[in-house]
């Protein structure tokens, strides 16, 4: 596609992750959070899959006006964090605004979870002006093949238990879609898009420490129902080791040709 910017480095994303996130997950959202710097992103801007608002609180300069998302909980937190102008309870098939309302929409790691994507995406085109961006990130169809531990089994000659691994990893991780950038621009274009830009990113080396992290955060989970919250202690001292770990990861250029996920750039047709 069209050359890509470097990426910004004006602002230490992966710390204001990890003091709130487990570290696979704060890894791949700091790394996310760095291609949005520099994309226009004119008001108001709707948020689809808003979730509990700490993506947002982290990644934006500025409050966006309106976060959507299905489930009552995390909006309460989204809330909290008072990254939004206004938060919404809606299925993203059947949004509640008017037609060509926002000038400009983000959906980050929200889209692969949905069945009935394509409804989404048209009702994402009907509330954007002509010419506003969308920005999206999925996971694509080089996700499942990047696992590392489905990659091991098949080394061991246990291809069929590789298979169960990867069936289950993507269960656990609620992929409904991991398609290759062919079949979004399909999606896209159908719906009245237009596709500008795309890049892989996070090859299968960054993909490892983040599913073994799935494992390793279990304790994180536990805390989470407990507490409210993943990290007790999010101060410097608790948070070296992990930080130290994961750093070479967060400062490496993650786009590559492997990468086990791709951003979106795209906007609604002028015509």
């Amino acid at each position: 596609m069209n050359e890509i910017k470097p990426l910004s480095t004006q602002k230490d994303y992966l710390e204001y992750h990890l003091r709130e996130l487990p570290y696979f997950r704060s890894l791949v959202r700091a790394i996310e959070a760095r291609f949005y710097q520099g994309l226009p992103l004119p008001a108001p801007t709707l948020d689809l899959g808003c979730g509990d608002g700490h993506f947002a609180s982290v990644t934006f300069d500025r409050n966006l006006e309106v976060g959507v998302d299905p489930w009552h909980a995390p909006l309460v937190e989204a809330k909290k964090r008072r990254a939004y102008l206004l938060l919404t309870q809606a299925d993203g098939g059947k949004l509640p605004f008017a037609d060509h309302f926002f000038a400009s929409a983000v959906s980050n790691s929200v889209l692969e979870h949905i069945p009935h994507v394509d409804a989404v995406l048209r009702e994402i085109h009907r509330v954007l002006k002509k010419g506003a961006p969308f920005y999206f990130c999925v996971p694509n169809h080089q996700f499942l093949g990047g696992l590392s531990i489905g990659n091991l089994l098949n080394r061991l000659h246990l291809e069929k238990l590789g298979e169960v691994y990867r069936h289950f990893f993507n269960r656990i991780s609620r992929h409904i879609h991991c398609d290759p950038p062919e079949i979004w621009q399909k999606r896209l274009e159908e719906t009245g898009f237009e596709l500008l830009e795309w890049w892989h990113y996070l090859p299968p080396s960054t993909l490892a420490i983040v599913e073994w992290g799935h494992y390793f955060g279990l304790p994180a989970l536990i805390t989470k129902w407990l507490t409210g919250r993943w990290i007790l202690a999010p101060y410097r001292w608790n948070l070296a080791l992990t930080r130290r770990i994961v750093q070479p990861y967060y400062q490496a250029d993650p786009r590559c040709p492997q990468g086990v996920y791709t951003f979106f750039i795209s906007r609604k047709a002028e015509g």
